[in-house]
């Protein structure tokens, strides 16, 4: 069997969907060595792709986020002309290569096909461009507009990776069952308890304090992280100072009034906004901290919560359906809006002492494998390309 997986958001810096790709495809590799897994397009053609459809690097300023930055600008405009341009040769090399490279289909991981002329599989991660448009930059809005529904509607089958984007799909997009598989996220294997000298050296060189509360994602509406912060600077000043808030991740979309307010308010009182942190630094942040708070409106599946599980931490997460999916009996749960509830919280995980990592959660968060979701993903592979045996059925 050939799939021809398309690699493009690799090209960008990893977030969610591309370390899941990453994973997902490497496994796919070593698991089944008699099929061929190509990530498309690899190689120097990847390698300019990269290059390409990333665009500029910005200088960050205390004003400028990503839904601003660049405007009015000539050279952001050229910018985004040469990117379109690279995403038109990208999509008709795809196309030319899924015609002659005799592949037997398509998987798009990113929610929009390339239409090729072969069966092909889509992961949907959430839906919540459809759900909540108000969450998202306008153009990102306007390309699902176009292109995602009839692609789904196309498309020989669609993954998601949670039981609760399942329902969603066969609800808001009339999906039928037998068209839809949930295949759950694995957990890179970097994700586990960590040694006492990596935490202090990573804590160290990060300045960060003894304890402290965590927040990993982009910041962006979804997130809900100003609900968080709001919730920290109510706390006790004792307990601010014992255990300050620290932000991990980028300034997002739509992110100018949650910027604001840690800029005026948060920050004097405590917080810290690390920005992108590297994937190899993670484990040592998670491991260091008091407990990850996770306050999102909505998630498909939700990554940070179940990587701080399997470091041995806690996690207080809001009660979104498909994280208490993930995390089951292993988490404290706040509704999202609950200012008072997350303050609550917070302080109750500030004064209790820290504990062993919890082997409970870890067994739990271990059995979110990429073994198993390779295996899942091939079945469904297989179903597709009309080779699927008796025993899989």
């Amino acid at each position: 069997m050939r799939v021809l997986i398309n690699g493009a958001c690799l090209f960008r810096p990893r977030t969610g969907v591309g370390h899941t790709t990453a994973n997902l495809h490497r496994t796919l590799e070593a698991t089944f060595p008699d099929d061929t897994f190509w990530l498309y397009p690899g190689g120097l053609v990847g390698g300019v792709a990269s290059r390409v459809m990333r665009g500029p690097t910005f200088r960050s300023s205390r004003t400028a986020t990503i839904e601003d930055r660049g405007s009015g600008s000539i050279r952001g405009l050229v910018g985004t002309v040469v990117r379109q341009a690279a995403r038109s040769v990208y999509r008709s090399h795809l196309q030319t290569s899924a015609r002659w490279g005799q592949f037997d289909l398509y998987h798009e991981p990113n929610f929009v096909a390339v239409k090729t002329n072969l069966p092909t599989i889509i992961t949907v991660h959430d839906l919540s461009v459809l759900t909540h448009p108000e969450w998202h930059p306008a153009e990102r809005v306007r390309f699902h507009e176009r292109h995602f529904r009839n692609g789904v509607n196309s498309a020989a089958h669609v993954i998601v990776v949670s039981e609760t984007v399942r329902q969603e799909a066969m609800d808001v997009l009339g999906l039928p069952s037998e068209k839809v598989t949930a295949v759950h996220n694995g957990l890179d294997e970097q994700y586990r308890p960590q040694p006492l000298p990596v935490v202090n050296a990573y804590r160290e060189r990060a300045a960060l304090h003894e304890r402290y509360f965590l927040a990993v994602g982009t910041i962006e509406p979804r997130k809900n992280l100003g609900t968080l912060m709001r919730a920290f600077c109510d706390l006790p000043t004792a307990i601010r100072q014992r255990c300050p808030l620290v932000l991990a991740g980028g300034w997002g979309w739509k992110s100018s009034a949650d910027r604001e307010f840690f800029e005026n308010v948060a920050r004097p009182l405590g917080a810290r906004h690390l920005g992108y942190v590297a994937h190899v630094d993670l484990p040592a942040l998670y491991a260091g901290a008091a407990t990850l708070l996770y306050p999102s409106h909505y998630e498909g599946f939700g990554l940070p919560p179940l990587e701080m599980l399997a470091c041995g931490g806690s996690v207080i997460a809001s009660t979104t359906p498909a994280v208490r999916e993930v995390l089951g009996e292993q988490a404290r749960y706040v509704e999202p809006r609950d200012l008072e509830g997350w303050r609550e919280a917070m302080k109750r995980a500030a004064i209790e002492p820290p504990m062993e990592p919890n082997a409970t959660g870890i067994a739990h968060a271990m059995s979110f494998s990429w073994a198993r979701a390779a295996e899942q993903t091939r079945k469904v592979y297989r179903k597709v390309a009309g080779v699927i045996s008796q025993g899989e059925r």
